[in-house]
């Protein structure tokens, strides 16, 4: 079927029309979603549009239904239509549509739809018209509304609502099986790990509608076990063992001889044809044992398939009295399911493999554990073992807002990406208390999956609809669908990712700004915006320090859409290797882009996790004086000839002792010479005057060292020997300041280019830093110490303006 022009999409148009002998049913609007027909949804592998359900069922015969008109897309005009008859996709999330009913003749006739907002939005126009405006926003699959006379419902409608951004047989439907199938894999994995079953015990407090609730849902994969056990069931091999004439029996044994032991009427005396001899007579067997050796059915497992299959057929059965003892809780179609359930019970209960004894104990086998069918029933059995309170009602999901399902789907895919590779050491989204199960992902909940890499035992964490602890929002508050966080082994930092799911999709038509700028669909150029804004916004603070991180290395959006390879190509794509920001085609045939990310970022390592973020201009030569660490050697000279030594042969020793953590070793890069007051007061020159910087080091005995003679038995001790490409002369030297450095310091090379007093080298945290630039600021500081030896201070005393 071709696709209509674009103009004709915008056009509102007769959709269904219901003609009674009481009132007249009209809805009109768009037949066409302009994002459906630019992605070409809901349509078979020829390309034609797949059927919809349409039905109007009377339900009093104070009301007869005339005809019947539906909007063909193919004629593109409203035709008759019966019941049996193809009908077409023409009601669309998120559209209007306008409702007229038109009575015949003056009656209460009354419009009523489970979802209030629509009931609301039907009202009289005058004493003959009921009219409104229904939009189902993003609910789709089948709904329903009722005419009313007087307060009972005459007529049933019931339209199928089709999705705009996914397709509705292929994506809707799987969604809905992976939201469904990944809670009741955790269900039943929470479940085999919590419960250790040793005998049959009925669990108290159950409801009978919880009980149901779960039934349904695992049913036909219920049925479907079984069947596949019929055709290999379980067996034991068995002896049996019958008397008969000694003469036909085949084969004598040893349980013959003890059988006959204790049953000497059967032995006949014969002295001729006798081969037993007892006390010097002969005798001969009138009869023995005859053995059967066959297989048999009648096994534990086999014996607890039929008692689950018993025990779910008694509740259903209680389930149907319930419904019978009150008028009010008959419910036909309800009863109808119940006795279809229970005749496929029976028919189970009839196969020959099933013909066999009561269970009396129950013991946790390889086979009910591990074998193909009694896996699927025991894992039944754990279901059924406790009662299910289902927040969300997330097992029945056949009318749900489309958009919170998308993104209850983007969160469990996730985690069944990760859950594949990596082990799941915890979560919170199914909980259990003595009443039962309890599923806690809806948007009020927060959740959190916890894995671990078995690979390298790296710790990492998915949050859903939460932040992880110590993260701020200091300006509004922000929420992120999905957050990874990744703790690696070589880093104390936690690497923070951000996948958030947005049902929403720009299809890129054809002469629009977004086709123009990006050529393909892609995700909504706002929702881009809201990932930088998440990136920036989002802060960590260390305990209740008040200095903050932006804490989040990445944010992308996930969005409905199919074409990977196209979707490489798209700006949005790229950009995710440039800044970090970007955005992932998420649907359940498209997610190996998502799953490679994963893989990438969690085996990412700390330093490349770092480089994917973007840092602000000037990070680079600011990291670098700031945070290199402590690169800058500072050493007391003995004497004054030992700086003429240093300086003419471009080089500085100490001893290693004096060095007393080694790792400093491979990160100076700079070396000072401090001369003291003591020594050097004679030349005027006091305080730092010189560095150089490192090309070499090597640790030598002292006696190697000849540039300048060792002091009597020194000769065997190690020393350190720096090799200083070129010394250089500070502008302004470090000044003293009363204070002295007994061995050597360590300080960085942004700290050595701005301090004017020795004490200033001593600047180590953040926090003093930060009041020593302030303080500076207003002109020269003093740095107050514990100690005169700057090398021998503990901690700083005091950071004071001189002013």
């Amino acid at each position: 079927m071709d696709s209509p022009p674009i103009g004709s999409l915008n056009q509102n148009v007769e959709l269904l029309r219901v003609e009674t002998n009481l009132f007249n049913v009209y809805i009109q609007g768009k037949p066409f979603h302009t994002t459906v027909e630019s992605l070409q949804f809901h349509r078979s592998e020829d390309n034609q549009l797949i059927q919809a359900k349409i039905q109007v069922v009377p339900l009093s015969s104070k009301v007869s239904v005339d005809r019947n008109l539906t909007f063909n897309p193919e004629s593109k005009q409203i035709e008759d239509w019966s019941i049996g008859q193809p009908s077409w996709p023409v009601f669309f999330e998120t559209q209007q549509y306008e409702i007229v009913i038109e009575k015949r003749q003056e009656c209460s006739i009354s419009f009523y739809h489970e979802n209030i907002l629509l009931r609301q939005a039907v009202k009289p126009l005058g004493n003959m018209i009921l009219s409104g405006i229904l939009n189902f926003q993003n609910e789709v699959g089948l709904t329903e509304f009722e005419l009313r006379l007087d307060g009972l419902a005459i007529l049933r409608v019931q339209l199928e609502i089709f999705p705009s951004k996914m397709d509705y047989k292929t994506d809707y439907q799987m969604i809905i099986n992976d939201v469904n199938q990944q809670i009741y894999n955790l269900s039943f994995d929470f479940l085999r790990k919590t419960y250790n079953l040793t005998g049959l015990r009925e669990t108290r407090n159950q409801s009978i509608t919880e009980y149901f609730t779960i039934l349904q849902h695992i049913f036909r994969q219920l049925i479907h076990a079984v069947e596949r056990i019929n055709h290999s069931p379980h067996t034991r091999p068995q002896i049996q063992r019958r008397m008969v004439e000694a003469s036909k029996v085949k084969k004598t044994g040893k349980e013959n001889i003890s059988f006959l032991s204790k049953r000497s009427n059967l032995l006949v005396a014969d002295n001729k044809s006798g081969f037993i001899s007892i006390e010097g007579k002969h005798y001969y067997p009138s009869h023995g044992l005859e053995s059967k050796r066959y297989l048999s059915y009648d096994t534990n497992e086999n014996r607890f398939i039929r008692w689950v299959l018993i025990r779910i057929s008694k509740k259903l059965n209680e389930l149907r009295v319930r419904l019978n003892m009150k008028e009010r809780l008959k419910d036909p179609i309800l009863l109808k399911k119940i006795s279809n359930m229970q005749s496929q019970l029976l028919r189970l209960l009839k196969l020959d493999f099933l013909d066999v004894g009561e269970m009396r104990q129950l013991s946790v086998s390889l086979v009910l554990q591990m074998a193909p069918g009694y896996q699927e029933v025991y894992r039944t059995y754990l279901m059924l073992l406790k009662g299910l309170s289902i927040q969300s009602d997330l097992f029945r999901l056949s009318m749900k807002d489309l958009a919170q399902l998308y993104e209850y789907w983007c969160f469990l895919k996730i985690h069944d990406l990760l859950s594949r590779k990596y082990e799941l050491i915890n979560q919170d989204i199914i909980k259990v208390n003595r009443t039962g199960i309890f599923v806690t992902l809806d948007k009020t909940q927060k959740a959190k999956m916890v894995y671990k890499n078995p690979g390298n035992g790296e710790i990492f964490t998915l949050y859903y609809n939460s932040l992880p602890k110590g993260e701020k929002t200091p300006t509004l508050k922000q929420k992120p669908d999905n957050v990874l966080t990744l703790k690696k082994n070589d880093s104390s930092s936690e690497y923070k990712y951000i996948f958030d799911a947005k049902y929403r999709i720009d299809p890129a038509y054809e002469g629009t700004p977004y086709q123009r700028d990006y050529k393909t669909a892609g995700p909504v150029e706002s929702d881009i915006n809201t990932m930088h804004r998440y990136r920036d916004a989002i802060v960590y603070s260390e305990g209740n320090g008040r200095e903050l991180e932006r804490s989040m290395f990445g944010a992308y959006v996930l969005f409905p859409y199919h074409n990977e390879d196209q979707f490489r190509e798209h700006r949005f794509y790229k950009s995710i290797e440039l800044i970090n920001v970007g955005a992932f085609p998420f649907l359940p045939n498209s997610t190996q882009l998502m799953e490679d990310f994963l893989d990438e970022i969690i085996l990412d390592s700390p330093e490349k996790a770092y480089e994917r973020s973007t840092r602000p201009r000037g990070t680079k030569d600011y990291y670098l004086n700031k945070f290199a660490g402590k690169n800058v050697l500072v050493g007391s000279l003995r004497d004054a000839s030992q700086l003429g030594d240093a300086l003419s042969n471009g080089y500085y020793h100490v001893p290693l002792e004096n060095i007393t953590d080694h790792k400093l070793l491979t990160q100076l890069e700079y070396v000072a010479l401090y001369q003291s007051k003591k020594k050097f007061e004679s030349t005027g020159e006091t305080g730092i005057h010189w560095y150089g910087k490192i090309i070499d080091w090597k640790v030598l005995r002292r006696k190697e060292i000849t540039e300048r003679p060792a002091r009597r038995g020194t000769e065997e001790n190690l020393y350190v020997k720096f090799t200083v490409g070129e010394w250089q002369r500070r502008s302004k030297p470090i000044i003293s300041g009363g204070r002295g450095i007994y061995t050597l310091l360590y300080t960085s090379k942004y700290i050595f280019d701005r301090a004017l007093e020795i004490s200033e080298l001593k600047l180590e945290n953040d926090e003093d830093l930060a009041t020593w630039r302030e303080q500076r600021r207003l002109g020269p500081v003093n740095v107050e110490l514990n100690h005169n030896q700057v090398d021998l201070a503990s901690e700083i005393t005091g950071i004071r303006s001189r002013d």
